[in-house]
């Protein structure tokens, strides 16, 4: 005890070094999480063997070649006979218009007319009528639908026995590796691997397409954003940047939550990983925490509103910018495939216009909510409670020294990149990943550059993993999998050609808004809702960015529990909070959110073309 008490006795709260990663308690898993782990490789084995060998599935089973390949009918030659007048014409040549006549009466008119319309009909009865002939019509195939094209080649070189066995196959391995990534009985990266050589063995796509997918042009702007961001983390760029913004604005609590609210958005536009972000952050806030009077398990408003706010804002400032996170190249991938886009994706200046503006208002809503609502500061809070406190931070800023002549090549290199990206398409065109590629090579030059390879920190299990969500999509393509499924569905809910669209709109952002509950990837969510939405507005002959995009522009919504994403789970070991707490205020901020995108797709959405709105 008395031991206890001295290491207690010998804590700085307002040391830095006590708050990095490596010092702080790992969140074990839960009994169920360690439950499910277990059962979930047998499960996964199970499920895929259930449905490629065993189970038939009615909505494959059913599924026709002229769903995708569809035939029309062209008349090429019009008939040649004419076609005899119809005794009913002959009828109505003779019938009065105007019976009416001075000196005549009715009776008698109608008697003359009718005996003369007899005659003339008894003619036309025994005139021999010619044989009527037929259009000639001639068959051939219809151009398909640009979903289903590659379904199409697929079928036209395999034939529809493969096709229908391939089918069978993509299904199984998106259900084995779902119940995988879910599960985590295997590291994440291990089930990519998996599903690439499943899809392979199979025959649902060949070696060249499924190997491919590392090598995709949003796989290299992914990695590419890595180099940059690692470049801006050795010459400590992003941490000077940050205890500038907290000494500059940090005298009050208000000034508190907007440094680290500008903090985190900045750092979003040059930094790709969001645990990345919140690694640079925790020990800066961690200490302010500390002068506020939160430290060591005492719990207060202001230390439980600097940590949830700094988890919302590490995601939401995330979602403004494409390459924000991995899943945002994701689904702008998965986008700009059925958009037929050559770059592969949407651009980084789409992306922004629609997503920038709607972050920054959610995360101004974020802390209003936060600070006014769920988690008022009382006045005592409001003022630093440790004299001295801010003094420690400075010192720490001025132990950095003067900005090196690496950091400010570092600066240059990224807002050159930054203002590249922004200006595609306006003062030249060359795509975000061409512009990254430019970048990572310029800070890698010998001589010029600031960073080494050794000093590049990529993160090739999430490489990994993500060319195992781009080889799914390959697979999905070709066998225009997630069109069948959509019908099913929708056939099974009741929805119609009839159905509004802003039915469609609620129905697929609250889909993809509230699975964040219970996916523990962000990557894994864009992988199946994105598509389903794309496959939804294929169906109903919506342009495709009217419901892929604003669903693709939920992705971030990962910060209401724990176990959501990476950032929520080492935010939560911090101990300035509970379950309940971010319970209610992540919740809250979802809700909001969902309401943010209806908003969005009545006006910016609609302004942007996007759209053609939802309830007016």
């Amino acid at each position: 005890m008395e031991q206890e008490n001295k290491k207690q006795a010998a804590f700085d709260p307002l040391d830095m070094n006590n708050y990095k990663i490596e010092k702080l308690p790992k969140m074990e898993k839960s009994t169920f999480e360690k439950w499910m782990a277990r059962v979930g490789g047998p499960l996964a084995i199970v499920a895929f063997i259930l449905v490629y060998w065993v189970v038939d599935i009615p909505f494959i089973d059913n599924l026709k070649e002229s769903d995708f390949i569809p035939v029309e009918e062209v008349v090429v030659a019009e008939p040649v006979a004419e076609v005899a007048e119809p005794a009913e014409a002959i009828a109505a040549e003779v019938a009065p218009t105007d019976v009416a006549a001075e000196g005549v009466a009715m009776e008698s008119v109608a008697e003359g007319v009718t005996a003369e319309a007899a005659e003339q009909l008894g003619e036309a009865e025994t005139q021999p009528v010619p044989e009527v002939v037929p259009p000639v019509v001639e068959k051939k195939a219809a151009k398909p639908d640009e979903s289903i094209k590659k379904a199409v080649k697929f079928i036209e070189d395999n034939g529809w026995d493969d096709f229908t066995r391939a089918n069978y196959a993509m299904l199984a391995i998106f259900i084995a590796a779902i119940i995988l990534w879910i599960t985590e009985s295997i590291p994440n990266y291990l089930t990519a691997l998996l599903v690439i050589l499943g899809l392979v063995l199979t025959e649902v796509t060949t070696q060249k397409v499924a190997f491919a997918t590392l090598g995709h042009p949003v796989m290299w702007l992914n990695i590419l954003s890595f180099v940059l961001a690692s470049m801006l983390v050795k010459t400590r760029v992003a941490k000077r940047l940050a205890l500038w913004f907290v000494l500059k604005f940090g005298h009050s609590a208000s000034g508190v939550f907007f440094s680290f609210l500008l903090i985190n958005v900045i750092l979003s536009a040059f930094i790709s990983a969001t645990t990345v972000k919140a690694a640079i952050l925790l020990p800066i806030f961690m200490v302010v925490a500390a002068v506020y009077g939160a430290s060591q398990g005492n719990r207060n408003n202001f230390g439980r509103n600097i940590v949830l706010q700094n988890l919302f804002q590490v995601n939401i400032g995330a979602s403004g910018f494409l390459t924000g996170s991995g899943a945002n190249l994701l689904a702008a991938a998965l986008i700009g495939g059925a958009l037929g886009l050559e770059s592969g994706s949407i651009s980084y200046t789409d992306w922004f216009a629609a997503a920038f503006p709607l972050a920054i208002i959610l995360l101004v809503i974020g802390w209003w909510v936060g600070v006014k609502i769920i988690f008022p500061i009382p006045k005592e809070q409001r003022r630093p409670q440790i004299e001295g406190g801010l003094i420690r931070l400075r010192e720490e800023l001025d132990s950095m020294g003067k900005m090196t002549t690496e950091e400010y090549k570092s600066v240059a290199i990224f807002v050159g990149v930054l203002g590249m990206w922004a200006t595609t398409d306006i003062l030249h065109t060359i795509d975000a990943t061409t512009v990254a590629f430019i970048g990572a090579v310029v800070a890698l030059l010998p001589g010029v550059g600031v960073v080494k390879w050794n000093d590049v920190d990529i993160p090739w299990h999430l490489m990994l993993f993500s060319a195992g969500a781009y080889a799914i999509g390959a697979g999905l393509d070709a066998t225009a999998l997630p069109k069948t499924m959509v019908d099913v569905m929708f056939n099974s809910l009741g929805i119609t050609e009839a159905t509004p669209f802003w039915v469609l709109y609620v129905l697929l952002t609250g889909m993809m808004l509230f699975s964040a509950l219970l996916f523990q990837s962000k990557t894994m969510r864009a992988l199946i809702f994105v598509p389903i939405a794309i496959g939804v507005a294929q169906k109903f002959g919506y342009p495709i960015m009217s419901l892929a995009f604003p669903v693709a522009l939920l992705i971030e919504h990962v910060y209401v529990l724990p176990f959501n994403s990476k950032p929520a789970a080492l935010l939560y070991t911090t101990n300035h909070y509970s379950w309940s707490d971010t319970f209610k205020y992540g919740f809250t901020m979802m809700l909001i959110g969902w309401a943010m995108i209806m908003l969005w797709g009545e006006t910016v959405l609609r302004w942007l073309g996007h759209t053609n709105g939802l309830f007016f």
